[in-house]
């Protein structure tokens, strides 16, 4: 980079043989060194318990990028790429060992960047043995990944144990949803048009459906999986945030805190799901055998080391409701789930009817104009309206049309990142911006942890749904009792 303001740093990744790092980090890093984002002194310590070196690592990383990496490795690209890559024995279960950083950090040339790659449980001790190891500055920054706790609870746990050692303007907490192209355009498609701000409250918009659809299962993570749910895992982290994109106030500035005070005050205006209305504002589900993409799967309880008398949820449709005067009776639904038709993650802008049809030749009723914004697998944003059939004919006669801003298809020349490659690259530039506060986790988990509190105390159990549908009949009868049906 020639921008001076960003300065090199040592990015040191804990759980460095790990999953995450294998298949996202190390391919993220690799694609930000071919595009030439990265600063060129700027160096990656990988840290885990596995006796190796240097040359063991990059012979690791090596066999990673072939196995994970979509393009053809680049032979000058890897010879830097490789060059940065450096490797530390250290069990993290032990304080003394942090102690051998000191044989590669290097404060006076670069910020240290500490990415914590591995279960929460194991924070802790990172953090009692950085401290106790004397490196960390008040310049050093630490990410997280998700997830931070399973509840309100031992997410405060958590974050009380990290602010013992890092300051909350050094630590980056990740949900990789908000690196993608998409989600920040929401920014640019709400506060930089007209057409949108000034029509993006109750007046003008009807109700607002969220999706993220998985066509994969549970992946070996059977264990790991049924104790958190799908609620948990997806829904109290990736489709909040962008419901808070979606709902929030237009923020002073795009500096992260006046970003994250909007989004709070989203997450504090949520009605809260209780006992008393958890049966009509949510719907469980857990998948069986089906098929996916044409081929047959196994059903969850029938998935390799499942336990038969799972109650856990891999499908949540919900009704969300924010108390304030821009959404006030302006329903948003939330759908997620595991094993579903196909791979899918969008938002649908439904806006209210117009109140008089004069075209009742073409259509009884109206249908609505739409603002759709994938974000998986093609990002783009897609309006649909409603215009006239070219003809002389004497009747005149309209259909929707569709108004399509694909991302590759417009902007070509421009690289479109991934959601992890953006993130890691804030992260070591030090912009807080696209992570987020502790606070926006808190209030988050308050407002899941009622949902599965009530959810404990009803006799309701998922209900079953093929692998390959959309879901439970019971979530599209969600938007059917308000008159509405899920888009696709």
């Amino acid at each position: 980079m020639k921008d001076k303001k960003f300065k090199p740093c040592d990015l040191v990744i804990y759980g460095a043989l790990g999953d995450l790092t294998r298949r996202k980090l190390l391919i993220s890093l690799y694609r930000l060194e071919n595009a030439g984002l990265l600063e060129p002194d700027t160096r990656i310590v990988g840290v885990d318990r596995h006796p190796g070196d240097s040359a063991f690592y990059i012979d690791v990383a090596h066999k990673s990028l072939q196995q994970f990496l979509n393009e053809r490795l680049d032979e000058e690209v890897w010879k830097r790429f490789s060059s940065r890559l450096n490797y530390l024995q250290i069990d993290l279960t032990r304080m003394e060992q942090y102690q051998r950083l000191h044989e590669v950090i290097d404060q006076q040339q670069r910020v240290m960047v500490n990415y914590f790659a591995v279960a929460p449980f194991l924070f802790k001790n990172i953090c009692q043995g950085l401290d106790q190891s004397g490196i960390l500055t008040s310049k050093s920054r630490m990410v997280m990944e998700k997830p931070i706790g399973h509840n309100l609870k031992s997410s405060i746990e958590i974050n009380d144990e990290v602010a013992k050692v890092f300051g909350e303007n050094q630590v980056y907490r990740i949900d990789h949803y908000l690196g993608k192209e998409t989600v920040l355009n929401l920014l640019a498609l709400r506060f930089a048009n007209s057409i949108f701000t000034t029509n993006w409250n109750h007046n003008t918009i009807d109700h607002i459906q969220i999706t993220v659809g998985e066509d994969i299962g549970i992946e070996g993570r059977w264990e790991y999986f049924d104790k958190t749910g799908q609620l948990r895992d997806m829904l109290q982290n990736h489709l909040l945030q962008i419901l808070t994109f979606i709902a929030m106030e237009p923020p002073a500035n795009l500096e992260a805190e006046s970003i994250h005070n909007e989004k709070i005050k989203v997450l504090k205006a949520l009605r809260p799901i209780t006992a008393k209305n958890v049966d009509e504002k949510t719907v469980r589900g857990q998948y069986s055998a089906g098929y996916v993409n044409r081929k047959p799967v196994p059903g969850y309880l029938e998935e390799e080391g499942a336990n038969t008398d799972s109650t856990t949820e891999t499908f949540v449709a919900l009704r969300a409701d924010i108390d304030n005067w821009r959404w006030a009776d302006v329903p948003f639904y939330l759908r997620t789930g595991k094993r579903m038709h196909s791979k899918r993650t969008e938002i649908v802008v439904y806006f209210k009817r117009v109140p008089h049809n004069i075209f009742k030749d073409s259509y009884l009723r109206l249908p609505p104009n739409k603002l759709v914004i994938h974000l998986q697998p093609n990002e783009g944003v897609e309006i649909e309206m409603l215009n006239k059939v070219p003809g002389i004919d004497e009747n005149l006669k309209i259909q929707k049309t569709k108004l399509d801003l694909s991302f590759s298809e417009t902007f070509k020349k421009s690289r479109i990142f991934g959601g992890y490659e953006k993130l890691v690259l804030e992260a070591m530039r030090g912009n807080p911006t696209l992570f987020l506060s502790r606070e926006e986790i808190e209030q988050a988990w308050t407002w899941i942890d009622s949902i599965q509190n009530a959810w404990a105390k009803s006799p309701e159990k998922p209900k079953p749904y093929q692998a390959g549908t959309w879901g439970p009949i019971a979530s599209d009868l969600l938007l059917d009792r308000d008159g509405r049906a899920w888009e696709g």
